[in-house]
């Protein structure tokens, strides 16, 4: 199975972009959003680097399909662009290619909530959209948003414009709610 390109001329105003690690992406902190997302009407893509499938940290032996290859991605063909925790997303924490993502579904118009999950808001920080703005995040991060000028809540779900953070797993739901009631129910 080859990693489906996407290309698309128009933006398509209901699609959300999920983004997971190849690996180690965690469970909860997709599946929760993903199934909030779509039960409100959206279309969720899922996009991960270099893979067809991508294994989570806790289901190992059920692969997650993986729809577009991050190098495809625009990010104007999307309502939202969220970062997904679990270990694995320490290696978009430097990652070009994510960082820019990330600045450009900040800077987009188009793009209406950037999220991110778990340790995933180290994302955020280190491309610089954080800068300024209230955050939370997994506690092993805290330091790193602090340190990229982000206000470190410490809540479950911190909203702040357009940037939705979680602080972990037990708040996946609540974060796929808050990014619902962003977008509105379609």
């Amino acid at each position: 199975m080859k990693v489906k390109e996407y290309v698309k001329s128009e933006p398509q105003g209901d699609k959300i972009l999920m983004i997971i690690a190849p690996k180690n992406f965690r469970d909860e902190e997709l599946f929760d959003p993903k199934r909030i997302l779509e039960e409100a009407g959206y279309t969720v893509v899922v996009a991960s680097k270099g893979v067809n499938s991508a294994i989570s940290m806790f289901n190992k032996n059920t692969p997650v399909d993986i729809d577009m290859s991050k190098k495809s991605i625009s990010v104007d063909d999307y309502e939202a662009v969220i970062f997904v925790g679990g270990t694995g997303a320490t290696q978009y924490f430097d990652y070009p290619t994510a960082l820019k993502i990330a600045q450009d579904a900040n800077a987009s118009r188009k793009v209406r909530v950037l999220g991110a999950i778990c340790i995933a808001p180290s994302i955020l920080a280190n491309a610089g959209v954080l800068n300024g703005k209230s955050a939370t995040c997994w506690a092993s991060e805290e330091q790193n948003l602090i340190k990229h000028g982000a206000k470190y809540t410490a809540e479950h779900v911190t909203i702040d414009g357009k940037i939705v953070t979680s602080n972990g797993p037990r708040a996946a739901e609540e974060f796929g709610k808050a990014i619902v009631k962003i977008l509105g129910k379609k």
